[in-house]
């Protein structure tokens, strides 16, 4: 089994850096996450856009994750994607999140193994104002600003959604060149 983007959380916490992160280089004041992650409408499965690109998600294809809330009130989740093409083999890496910012649900930590835990931090999401029961995007974010994904319940964003949300990484400090888009399979 072979980690995903959210084990690469996890390995920065532990390792941590020998070299200053892009918010200590940058001189960047902390970032901020959304005022309430309503965790029920997070939930569910999430494809994702694009990320800054991690040595653990090399090769990775159609990368999702399902979140399932567990009675512990922790989250499980499962990550998977299709090595080096759509048709590869699935690659599947299984995981714990928890919340450590219960005021409002967007700070929360991964892990994937053992007791090493690294930063979650949900900073933007859409809502289709509809009333629609889940989210429809979801960006998050590491402290360091060297972590990031967009994701979203579709297998794609409009030009105009994903345009708008690097527009706003780039104005919190996100170095927004440094993204590469995820290629999915098309929807069925």
């Amino acid at each position: 089994m072979r980690s995903l983007p959210l084990l690469a959380l996890a390995v920065a916490a532990v390792a941590g850096c020998s070299t200053p992160t892009t918010t200590e280089r940058l001189g960047l004041s902390e970032l901020q996450t959304v005022d309430l992650v309503e965790v029920d409408r997070y939930l569910g499965d999430w494809f994702e856009i694009a990320s800054f690109p991690q040595d653990v998600q090399a090769g990775c294809t159609a990368t999702n994750t399902t979140y399932t809330l567990r009675d512990d009130g922790e989250i499980d989740l499962v990550n998977r994607c299709r090595k080096d093409s759509l048709d590869g083999p699935e690659d599947i890496a299984n995981g714990r999140a928890r919340i450590v910012d219960t005021a409002t649900n967007a700070k929360l930590e991964v892990s994937f193994f053992g007791p090493f835990w690294g930063p979650y931090w949900v900073i933007e999401l859409g809502d289709t104002g509809d009333g629609e029961a889940k989210y429809s995007y979801a960006v998050v974010g590491h402290p360091s600003r060297d972590y990031l994904w967009i994701l979203s319940r579709e297998r794609e964003l409009s030009d105009e959604v994903y345009a708008g949300i690097l527009e706003r990484l780039g104005a919190v400090g996100y170095e927004t060149d440094r993204l590469k888009k995820t290629l999915q399979p098309a929807a069925p």
